[in-house]
């Protein structure tokens, strides 16, 4: 199998529990459960991150692509003496201002708990991805010191969180979203300047990131009913990714 086979499996699998969570959201959608101030899934939503990982699997094999890659790199081996680290920290940045706002009293659309939830949903669907494409697609770093570099963890995290902030607080401002992005789009950068990813690495990341959040909110409305008492029924079921070292898919767990 070649290498970019593998990596378009994955990427297949990965679409496809989004299509599921689009079955999944619509039965939801026409029982009329769904909070009016969530987020519904639209094909349209997942055009652009669709595009950003697909440039980034296109890349593994594309000479066009790493030519680009390696001349970002030299170009930037040659005027750089030093690396910045603040990419370590700034990935958590955007998710943890959703949390820091609330703080100082600036309310988004959820409340502490439901923030969580999501957010927390959307990190293990983030992070079962990210680690799910390193394991397959096994791509070098730039700085030759392991073969996990595609697709960049940090900046999906990042990015993940720049959603979410948008998500939370674009109808009282969108430049909060903006600013998140702004500080996504930097720690993209950074590891590209820090000689840790591929520029097809940071778009792939940025994808991910991108739908892994919608995804948490995509999933809310049936995530959210394991936290909430049910007067006239005790079962609860809910849809969670899994990842056994093989295979990627979509499992239901209920309980009576």
């Amino acid at each position: 199998m070649s290498k970019l086979a593998k990596p378009c499996r994955t990427t297949f699998i990965f679409l496809s529990f989004f299509s599921t969570l689009a079955f999944s959201q619509n039965n939801i959608d026409s029982l009329g459960i769904v909070p009016n101030n969530q987020l519904k899934f639209n094909y349209k939503q997942i055009i652009i991150p669709s595009i950003l990982i697909g440039y980034g699997v296109i890349g593994l094999e594309s000479h066009q692509l790493q030519v680009l890659n390696s001349d970002i790199k030299n170009e930037l081996k040659e005027h750089i003496d030093e690396k910045i680290s603040i990419d370590d920290f700034s990935q958590y940045l955007p998710a943890a201002s959703i949390y820091g706002l609330d703080f100082l009293g600036i309310k988004g659309k959820n409340n502490i708990k439901d923030k969580t939830i999501i957010l927390t949903t959307s990190y293990l669907i983030m992070g079962l991805t990210v680690n799910t494409f390193k394991i397959t697609a096994s791509v070098e770093r730039p700085d030759g010191s392991s073969f996990n570099s595609f697709p960049s963890g940090h900046t999906a995290t990042a990015f993940m969180g720049a959603e979410l902030l948008y998500q939370e607080y674009k109808d009282i401002s969108v430049w909060y979203g903006v600013s998140g992005y702004i500080v996504a789009a930097g720690t993209g950068a950074f590891r590209i300047y820090n000689n840790r990813h591929w520029l097809t690495d940071v778009a792939a990341g940025a994808g991910i990131g991108i739908l892994s959040a919608k995804a948490g909110y995509w999933l809310y409305p049936t995530i959210s009913k394991l936290f909430t008492k049910n007067k006239s029924s005790n079962r609860k079921s809910v849809f969670l990714p899994y990842y056994d070292g093989k295979t990627t898919g979509v499992g239901l767990v209920s309980t009576f």
